[in-house]
């Protein structure tokens, strides 16, 4: 879809164009043709906070210069044709929004615990930027990590490991919250639900830490986590499962409670999760490895299997050449253990396309990627990590993607399971105000029922047009255009799923009207 050269379309790219269709022959006034199918495919972003890898680029910038960080990071992701964005919101029992469980994040402001001054809501700021471009985002929560490696700040008075210290476990240079104690998946339950119900939130997303990634001591033996007190516990009530399996079980209960919490507290948004690619060595046969089975006691392949999550993301962080791993055989692998047809969105390393040394490959191995999700059955869509690459231009990356992959605009796959009301059926109507053509949007039955998004398909001369709107509009001013234009417009919900087309009779050009009569033209959007 890509937009019409012609000065009179370049309007749609200042009022939310997805993207122009296609280039077809005239049409006489009496046709009515029928609009092209929307494009389809996730396209995400991770914007990483901790170490400061993305956003903010430091912690000790002002409030002003985080907000222009931010803005630029959306715009970016907005031009380049992304439409979500995943913005870790706590990346060690903190957070970079407004928290009255949490302590505010040193990555925001250099110190553990102290809000930006002046104040401001990163995450509140974000979602409203976000939407205002049409863009989901993505709140991204660490479970379990309580402080990274490398921080610089001590801990809060209201850090985890300050309140309840037993909770909390040292593993090598980290800080980590025990899964087997149900303290702590009442707490992560907790955090995640409060961002839920304050935010307008589009999806809740865990990345691949659970139980912590091995770590070696200076002999290079393997530094055993310390759950003594969990487990014990546990023995003693005469538990029937092995070590490992208790551990897995500790995150499973976890992934099942906060997907079944996040629906019933906001139906709409969605859970995804983004484990490991492998998960275990020999699945599918080629493959060898760590696995998160085995080595980080998540049994991601359950979570698909059981439906408990509305996206899964398996970090595929290797070429498609990687016999061993290689991307190709992995993605179909986990395509065929999705039995509830959920939405599978790879995540891929782009931060190594067009770099050099070690694990590093050409930007054109991502384009292959690319075209390998797509090429997949069930697969629809992919994250990149991360955002710096496109901020970047690594290695001319943005350019490619532009006149290739993502040379059309998309809009995220719908999830039609969610427990949403459908979207209600478009009552739209064109009318001539003050010399200029409006589109006047409503809904049928009840007025004060509205779409998440309007979705108007536009036809003039020999180009169509896909043009995204908020739900709130009520009046579109339409560009100038030569002749008679086809319009159709459709509602969407928060899952994606989008009403009837409904045809909107056409009007006549500003050339062939009437001098105006009325009030002058409202705003476009109100």
């Amino acid at each position: 879809m890509n937009i019409h050269p012609s000065s009179k379309w370049r309007r749609f790219a200042r009022l939310g164009v997805v993207g122009v269709s296609l280039t077809l022959p005239p049409f006489p006034n009496a046709v009515a043709p029928t609009p092209p199918p929307l494009a389809r495919e996730f396209r995400g972003v991770w914007v990483a906070t901790v170490g400061n890898i993305d956003w903010p680029s430091s912690r000790s910038l002002s409030t002003a210069e985080q907000q222009r960080e931010l803005l630029a990071i959306l715009d970016r992701a907005a031009a380049l044709r992304l439409n979500a964005i995943v913005l870790q919101v706590r990346p060690g029992a903190d957070a970079l929004y407004q928290s009255a469980l949490e302590p505010w994040s040193e990555y925001l402001t250099g110190v553990q615990g102290r809000a930006p001054a002046p104040f401001w809501d990163p995450l509140a700021f974000a979602i409203r930027e976000a939407h205002a471009r049409h863009l989901e985002l993505h709140a991204w929560f660490n479970p379990y990590r309580a402080q990274y490696d490398g921080s610089h700040s001590p801990l809060a008075p209201n850090h985890i490991a300050r309140t309840h210290p037993a909770l909390v476990t040292r593993y090598a240079h980290f800080l980590w919250m025990d899964p087997g104690e149900p303290a702590v998946r009442h707490r992560t339950i907790q955090v995640v639900l409060d961002v839920v119900k304050r935010y307008d939130i589009d999806g809740v997303h865990l990345d691949d830490y659970f139980y912590p990634y091995p770590e070696r001591d200076r002999r290079g033996r393997v530094i055993a986590f310390n759950d003594t007190r969990s487990w014990t516990r546990y023995a003693k009530q005469r538990g029937a499962l092995s070590r490992a399996d208790w551990r897995r079980q500790n995150v499973d209960v976890l992934v099942h409670a906060l997907g079944t919490e996040i629906h019933r507290a906001k139906p709409w948004v969605k859970f995804g999760i983004s484990p490991y690619g492998i998960w275990r060595a020999g699945f599918p046969p080629q493959v060898r490895g760590f696995g998160s089975y085995d080595g980080l006691f998540a049994d991601a392949r359950k979570w698909l299997n059981e439906g408990w999550v509305d996206y899964f993301t398996p970090q595929l962080y290797w070429p498609t050449t990687k016999v061993e791993q290689a991307y190709p055989a992995l993605l179909a692998w986990w395509a065929g253990e999705n039995t509830f047809n959920r939405h599978l969105w790879p995540g891929n390393f782009t931060s190594r396309a067009g770099t050099s040394g070690g694990g590093s490959f050409p930007v054109s191995e991502l384009l292959t990627q690319i075209q390998t999700t797509r090429a997949q059955a069930g697969a629809t869509g992919n994250v990149h990590f991360s955002m710096k690459t496109f901020l970047l231009n690594q290695g001319g990356i943005n350019d490619a993607l532009a006149s290739g992959p993502y040379g059309e605009s998309a809009l995220v796959p719908a999830s039609p399971w969610l427990d949403v009301p459908p979207p209600p059926v478009p009552a739209p109507h064109l009318a001539e105000l003050n010399g200029a053509r409006q589109l006047q949007l409503a809904v049928a039955g009840a007025p004060s029922t509205r779409p998440w998004q309007w979705i108007v398909r536009v036809r003039s001369d020999s180009t169509w047009a896909t043009v995204v709107l908020s739900g709130s509009t009520e009046r579109w001013l339409m560009p100038e255009t030569d002749g008679d234009v086809v319009l159709t417009v459709s509602a969407i919900n928060r899952a994606g799923v989008l009403s009837v087309a409904v045809p909107v009779a056409s009007a006549p050009s500003r050339s062939q009207s009437t001098p105006p009569t009325g009030p002058p033209a409202p705003p476009n959007e109100r």
